[in-house]
């Protein structure tokens, strides 16, 4: 184990505890409301909220007190909030609540983060298991060809199924075991979804990876000691995706985050 490896993995292992607990980071999610075309009220938020064809709706009054991000005053009557998905997405507040409209399969929600949530104020940490450089190891990545490229219908962790777009598999071996693993492609690299024999016992039922891009032969490192947890390990309001078929390895993997420590 170099001393840079393992320095590095301490400032992304802090930085992910930093990033998380911040007033609207993932522990400060109270809730997700899914939108009907038909005006509605959200628990604990003022106006009325809807969906259309370009985003959320939302008729308030100036009294209220919502505003949207770069507003110069007050919500005084309908506005429309583009969602994540756009590439000009609105927030808005009211409050130190943030209010974040977004897309999902063409479904449209509003979530709320709020500082004071219990779950943040309650955070202590990510427990992890000790860096070790046998958890990082060459990887060599294989695009499905164009006809395969897909979406895998998975479950979520709100209970409903949805699809999972995958691009192409990695082959690795790593603790004397060879095996391929179903990924998809991210902003600059790789991303996929995990289980292992660990899962659900020492650590959380799942957990995520990312990989950088692969070169023009495919190869790329899997560092499984920066395997980390998903966002609804942090909330319960996240809809993570579960692991594909075959990304659920019957092998103990020790290495990356395991659980939320709370106070």
């Amino acid at each position: 184990m170099t001393a840079t490896a393992a320095e590095e993995w301490k400032h992304w292992s802090d930085r992910r505890a930093a990033a998380v607990s911040t007033p609207h980071g993932q522990l400060a999610l109270t809730g997700t409301y899914w939108l009907e075309p038909e005006p509605a009220e959200i628990p604990g938020l003022p106006g009325l909220w809807w969906t259309d064809a370009e985003g959320v709706r939302v008729r308030a009054a100036a009294a209220d007190g919502l505003a949207v991000a770069g507003g110069a005053a007050p919500v005084d009557g309908e506005v429309l909030l583009r969602p994540d998905t756009d590439p000009a997405p609105d927030t808005a507040s009211l409050g130190e609540l943030l209010l974040v409209p977004i897309e999902r399969e063409g479904q449209l929600a509003l979530r709320v983060f709020d500082p004071a949530s219990p779950r943040r104020a309650s955070f202590a940490g990510i427990s992890a298991y000790p860096y070790s450089p046998e958890w990082a190891v060459p990887a060599v990545f294989t695009p499905f060809e164009a006809e395969q490229a897909r979406a895998v219908v998975v479950p979520n962790a709100d209970g409903k199924e949805r699809p999972l777009a995958v691009s192409g598999q990695i082959a690795f071996t790593v603790a004397g075991e060879h095996r391929t693993l179903t990924v998809s492609g991210s902003a600059g690299g790789l991303s996929g979804v995990i289980a292992d024999a660990t899962s659900g016992r020492d650590t959380y039922r799942f957990r995520f990876i990312t990989l950088p891009a692969p070169d023009e032969e495919g190869r790329t490192v899997l560092d499984l000691n920066r395997a980390y947890l998903p966002p609804c390990a942090f909330a319960d309001h996240f809809i993570c995706p579960f692991p594909p078929p075959g990304n659920r390895l019957d092998f103990a993997v020790e290495a990356g985050e395991k659980q939320v420590l709370t106070r």
